[in-house]
């Protein structure tokens, strides 16, 4: 029980640097780099999984991706692209605040709902699988906008 407290603890501490580093990030012009970068820091967390107690079947890994897919949707809605001064800027939401606590709130009731029949070390994984899940589709889609962004802005600048 120690284990699950401190790790929803700790998701609650990155929830809120998450927001913090949101808010100040939408006062300068977004990039490539910046959209892509977090998927490729995130991901080192897949060392993990070297270790045989992290390991899961492929229907646990197939499941926590495809509810990752699923969260990242209200990301992706709340995720919006302006051109300001021929610079794109990622438009601060109110409502992204709220969507990545509810997201962090149904994360930790599934982490309570599963922890009784999966280990610790299992779900760990699962909820790795989950976020990584969530913060490729929603970086994917983030690139998107940003590019067709990117095209318009360069278009209007050659015209």
């Amino acid at each position: 029980m120690f284990w699950i407290i401190m790790s929803t603890l700790g998701a609650g501490c990155m929830a809120g640097f998450m927001i913090f580093v949101r808010m100040k990030s939408a006062k300068k012009p977004a990039s490539v780099k910046k959209i892509i970068l977090p998927p490729i820091f995130m991901s080192t967390g897949a060392l993990m999984f070297v270790f045989p107690e992290f390991r899961i079947g492929l229907s646990q890994v197939l499941e926590a991706l495809l509810v990752g897919v699923v969260f990242s949707i209200l990301l992706i809605i709340g995720s919006k692209f302006e051109i300001k001064e021929n610079d794109i800027y990622l438009i601060p939401s109110k409502s992204f605040i709220f969507i990545l606590i509810g997201l962090l709130l149904l994360r930790i009731v599934l982490k309570l709902a599963v922890s009784g029949s999966i280990s610790l070390y299992e779900t760990s994984g699962m909820f790795f699988l989950l976020a990584f899940g969530m913060i490729i589709t929603w970086r994917i889609a983030m690139l998107i906008k940003y590019k067709r962004l990117e095209k318009q802005l360069k278009y209007s600048e050659a015209h």
